[in-house]
């Protein structure tokens, strides 16, 4: 299989080849190996490859081919796991730190064996800024991951090696985590559809019930909305023991992308909740969406809800949740490798995250919670004169390598998650409140060249109507002919 013909598919688009049996899956894994070696050494979003297991899944996905072909919509996909938080049995989990080099998982998480039933074929795994504690993936021990897009941009963060690696044709979908946007920011910054579920949707079984209290979870970026909702259908729910349990979907989210929406209401809110101004390239890209979705019957305000605190507090609630579940994270590593959460080990930002995680007392971070669940009900009352609240995923372009970080050595641990709340205001609503939310690839800034994304929130529990939303939007403006720079299919 030639790269132009395995780039220009998604994920459901070379299944639907390999159940026909007009290529195998065999074959679908080596494109992918392919493209990796062709545009991985420009971007650097992948830190290994396994060839070896790659090729053993995809001869299992031709084997169970006949048996699952209509249950399993990506059955022998190429697939890429980020390097954080998702055990693969046998494979590292090294959080891209030297504190946790050589980390190996001895057992499959509940997700990693839910991938597998799905029939997705795991290629590799990619980069991820230290501990996530980041928006941009510019790691010391790995070096930048690059936008394919533009090679001395950033591909945003935590989750920047997935979208760098999907964006430029290595894989179609790629599993991601979002804790203050992570899943959300590098999908806008390369141009992808990148949701994040509501808390609750996709397990964190068998080794933690909620990531960072909460304000965590797992699941992936993809060129195509039908993807991220085919396998959202694969993952979601619960496993033996989870502490509570989210009402399952109404239908499945792969039917919801094909219904339009109903005619909704939709809040607008072009800038940020810290009294900053979007910059005017993207602000004038969001009026743009605005102007379509009334094109699409919808009804669009320029309203933002309240959120029941002052900026301030909201990022010191995240503060204390992020720092504090660093600094349990960081000791139970030190525990096991014996090496020092020091500077030989830490960068300087992830460093002063931890100290100020040590520092926390219990009354600290329970305050953190109830302006959690001050926020959660706040947003939940907006939500009941609201369908979805629209703004800008970023409220800049993504920056230029190096310009992100140039203060991790002077801000303290707090001064850090300001830092890092101040490059992504909008997205973190939704992981205080659990709700969920998606960034839409709608723009493109004709300057720099750089995608823009557009930032839907919606309800507790309420994927179906982000899902309904994405593919009639997906479908009025369509954006997977809009193609980066560096991009495996134009190698042939």
């Amino acid at each position: 299989m030639k790269l132009a013909e395995y780039t220009v598919l998604d994920g459901m688009g070379l299944h639907a080849l390999i159940a026909a049996g007009e290529v195998t899956a065999v074959e679908v894994a080596q494109a992918a190996l392919a493209a990796i070696d062709a545009v991985n050494p420009r971007i650097n979003a992948v830190l290994e490859d396994w060839p070896d297991e790659a090729i053993a899944q995809a001869l299992a996905a031709d084997t169970a081919r006949a048996a699952h072909v209509a249950q399993r919509p990506l059955a022998g996909v190429p697939f890429l796991l980020k390097d954080l938080g998702i055990a693969m049995r046998g494979r590292k989990t090294e959080m891209c730190s030297r504190l946790a080099t050589g980390s190996t998982a001895s057992e499959d998480s509940f997700l990693m064996t839910r991938f597998r039933e799905a029939g997705l074929v795991t290629l590799g795994r990619t980069t991820t800024p230290e501990f996530a504690v980041s928006t941009t993936t510019e790691s010391r021990m790995h070096g930048p991951t690059r936008n394919p897009w533009h090679l001395e941009h950033g591909a945003g963060g935590s989750s920047g090696g997935a979208a760098a690696a999907v964006a430029a044709g290595i894989v179609p979908i790629a599993h991601a985590t979002d804790g203050g946007g992570s899943i959300r920011v590098p999908a806008s910054c390369t141009g992808l559809f990148g949701l994040k579920p509501s808390r609750g949707r996709v397990s964190n079984a068998p080794f933690v019930d909620e990531v960072w209290n909460g304000l965590g979870t797992h699941f992936a970026i993809s060129r195509s909305v039908r993807d991220s909702a085919a396998l959202l259908d694969a993952v979601n729910g619960g496993a033996i023991g989870e502490p509570y349990e989210i009402a399952p979907p109404r239908a499945s989210y792969l039917a919801e992308t094909r219904h339009a929406p109903h005619t909704l209401k939709i809040a607008y809110m072009p800038h940020p909740f810290n009294d900053t101004c979007t910059a005017p390239a993207v602000a004038d890209a969001l009026d743009d969406v605005a102007k379509r979705l009334l094109a699409l019957g919808h009804h669009v305000d320029e309203a933002a809800p309240n959120l029941g605190a002052s900026w301030d507090a909201f990022v010191l609630c995240n503060a204390r949740i992020w720092a504090a579940n660093a600094a349990m994270r960081v000791d139970a590593i030190v525990a096991t490798t014996g090496r020092a959460a020091d500077v030989e080990y830490l960068e300087p930002a992830t460093l002063a995250v931890y100290r100020y995680g040590r520092e926390l007392g219990a009354v600290e971070l329970l305050s953190a919670l109830q302006v959690r669940n001050t926020v959660t009900r706040a947003l939940g009352r907006f939500f009941a004169g609201y369908d979805l609240l629209l703004t800008p995923t970023l409220p800049a372009l993504p920056p230029r390598i190096g310009e992100y970080n140039r203060v991790e050595t002077s801000v303290d641990g707090l001064g850090w998650i300001a830092h890092v709340f101040s490059q992504s205001p909008f997205t973190a609503l939704s992981n205080v409140s659990g709700t969920p939310a998606m960034s839409v690839p709608l723009s493109i800034d004709p300057q720099a060249g750089l995608p823009i994304g557009s930032h839907f929130m919606a309800g507790f529990g309420r994927e179906d109507l982000l899902f309904r939303l994405a593919g009639q939007l997906e479908a009025a403006y369509p954006w997977r002919g809009q193609l980066p720079k560096v991009w495996a299919g134009a190698l042939d």
